[in-house]
């Protein structure tokens, strides 16, 4: 089907519009009486997770045991199994959400399919073992507008995520898709819709937070003869899943965007980085892009239009450097993917050398919604110099681990502790390590900070692209910063002496502290070797690695100071730093203990106080698993 003009594009909404009615109602109020067939209902929709995570607990069976459920009892007519992109909550997956009720299932499995026809779907009872509870009240809550984990979020980027059909076109377009793309060409001149993005404020959400605006303005002012818009898709920081969850569950808005950009700096191909370990973000991609050249949206001529504009996919290798713009671009010319210096920037130069603008996902998933409502409803939202929303992939020590979207300026207290529901088994809140290996960790006092571009920064850490891990009592903040240094020595290209070098010597100095040899001169060594990294590594990724070092030393020094004095770890999780007793008063003399220690460093008599020796010990940890008394000592 082509959609050959814009009155093609409306009517096509329209006849989709009925399709999605249901779940437009059913986010504007609450129906706590119409669900099931029993009621009379004329129609039932089924939306179950359909993002990696779910996807790897099973929800495609359980797509297909409803389906089979639904055909059994002859109700195909009135009810629709639709399979949607991540819900955000994953801690509770896989979630099948019941509209028009709303109703919200928690942890689903294929076995509840019988049931939830059955019960449901057909009987109009509501399934109470399958709801959330509030672990605050006890009490099953079972529309997710009332959980605390959506209560504060408000979901821009996300808009489409667990709402619509990834892989049908029809549902991106009755959800106003393409209209933005439709508006800018027929009625927008291109540096029109460059205003547009420039006064709604909008900054990079891939981890440098330049203006968005501004840069795809840098790329227009280029005079050549092809120009080229990239979407960076290699998403690297460990525990992120931001931008996989958009494209698994609103590819359409990133291959709009992209189009939306072609047309207002002046390209006619785009080109999609993205990294080959995400195979179904990759397979809805390639879904999206076909969809959109069948319906006209892509290729030439577009809404009938002299405005021509393809879109390619590019593979990466998981490489974590490639993240870094120029690096990427490097890597989709087929070589090896290392950083350069700048200038010249990508937008004078890039890609086979032609000016070339480089947004990562996120960013991307922002356009179409800014042009829909307007730069002034975008920029109300947010704080004075970091307007919009964020995602962030929320993890860690934390009860509701999943992906979240919220205002600019809501406070790091409210994720973790609102949002989040707070610190898993009642432990105490240590840190928050926000931006990933190029972040830095922040404690108790950084609580009530707004999150925002600047704020974070000016805390010791960095936005990122959106990683959030969160850290409890019994984290050592020590082997966190040297699990960090470790990651980036492990993902440096080892072009710069700084980032080669220089995270080497850091990562060998931290494993010294690790097992109690290091020194307090090694604390000052690593403060001046971090300073010097930030001061000289050649790109972003090179410049931020010793934040994770930097931050921990400013707001953890005592603990520090416990490995190198005391030889001690306070969180008890540095091994060579560990010493194993028995309680005799505890202990029974079993023998299970002496039984499975591999090292053979336990002895004494049955029925009498066994002892550990501290020189054959090699702190495994398998006489704690094994003893029933709680008589192992760990100090």
């Amino acid at each position: 089907m082509k959609i050959l003009s814009i009155h093609d594009l409306e009517k096509l909404r329209k006849s989709a519009e009925a399709h999605m009615s249901l779940r437009e109602e059913s986010n504007r109020h609450v129906v706590d009486h119409s669900c099931g067939l029993a009621t009379g209902t004329p129609h039932i929709q089924i939306l179950i997770c359909g993002g990696t995570g779910c996807k790897a607990s099973s929800s495609q069976e359980i797509v297909q045991r409803l389906q089979m459920e639904i055909a059994e009892h002859q109700i195909s007519e009135k009810v629709e199994v639709i399979m949607t992109g991540c819900f955000g909550f994953c801690e509770k997956g896989p979630i099948v959400k019941i509209i028009p009720d709303n109703t919200f299932y928690v942890q689903v499995t294929p076995e509840d399919a019988a049931e939830i026809v059955r019960e449901h779907i057909i009987g109009g009872r509501k399934i109470e073992r399958l709801l959330y509870v509030d672990p605050k009240t006890e009490k099953s809550v079972s529309d997710s507008k009332h959980m605390d984990f959506y209560r504060k979020q408000m979901r821009i980027a996300l808009r489409n995520c667990g709402t619509i059909d990834p892989e049908n076109i029809e549902e991106y377009i009755a959800r106003d898709g393409y209209f933005p793309l439709a508006t800018c060409l027929l009625r927008k001149k291109p540096q029109e819709v460059i205003e547009e993005i420039k006064l709604s404020g909008l900054r990079g959400r891939g981890g440098g937070g330049f203006p968005t605006g501004l840069k795809w303005e840098l790329t227009a002012k280029q005079q050549a003869e092809q120009k080229y818009v990239v979407c960076n898709a290699d998403e690297g920081d460990p525990g992120a899943f931001m931008d996989r969850s958009i494209m698994e569950g609103d590819p359409h808005s990133v291959v709009e965007a992209m189009a939306i950009c072609g047309y207002s700096i002046g390209a006619t191909k785009g080109l999609v980085y993205i990294r080959a370990e995400y195979p179904l973000a990759v397979h809805r991609l390639k879904v999206a892009i076909a969809q959109a050249r069948d319906y006209g949206l892509l290729g030439d001529n577009i809404l009938g239009t002299d405005f021509c504009f393809d879109i390619e996919i590019r593979y990466g290798a998981g490489a974590f450097v490639c993240g870094e713009e120029t690096a990427l671009i490097h890597s989709m010319e087929g070589k090896r993917g290392e950083p350069t210096l700048k200038p010249p920037f990508p937008a004078e130069s890039g890609y086979k050398g032609m000016p070339t603008n480089v947004n990562n996902v996120e960013t991307l998933a922002n356009i179409p919604i800014i042009l829909n409502k307007g730069a002034k409803w975008f920029s109300s939202i947010g704080t004075e110099r970091s307007k919009g929303t964020k995602v962030f992939a929320l993890a860690g020590k934390i009860n509701n681990v999943g992906l979240i979207e919220v205002p600019m300026g809501t406070t790091l207290r409210e994720v973790i502790y609102e949002i989040g529901g707070g610190i898993k088994n009642g432990k105490k809140f240590k840190a928050v390590q926000t931006g990933g290996p190029s972040g830095g960790c922040l404690t108790e006092k950084h609580l009530d900070t707004p999150i925002d571009f600047d704020n974070l920064l000016a805390a010791g850490s960095m936005m990122g692209s959106g990683g959030m891990i969160v850290m409890d009592e019994d984290d050592c903040m020590v082997s966190v910063a040297r699990f960090y240094l470790d990651f980036t020595v492990e993902e440096s290209c080892g072009k710069c002496t700084p980032c080669r070098i220089g995270n080497k010597r850091m990562l060998e100095i931290l494993t010294k502290i690790t097992e109690g040899k290091g020194t307090e001169e090694d604390l000052k060594t690593l403060q001046t070797l971090g300073k010097v990294i930030k001061d000289t590594a050649l790109c972003g990724l090179g410049q931020t690695s010793p934040n994770p070092v930097l931050s921990t030393l400013d707001n953890f020094y005592d603990e520090y100071l416990a490995h190198v004095k005391q030889k001690v770890c306070p969180a008890k999780q540095c091994k060579a730093l560990l010493t194993y007793a028995i309680n005799p008063e505890k202990c029974i003399g079993c023998h299970a203990c002496a039984k499975h220690c591999p090292a053979e460093a336990i002895t004494g008599m049955t029925r009498k106080p066994h002892i550990i020796h501290p020189d054959l010990c090699i702190r495994c940890g398998m006489c704690v698993s094994r003893c029933k008394f709680n008589a192992i000592v760990i100090c």
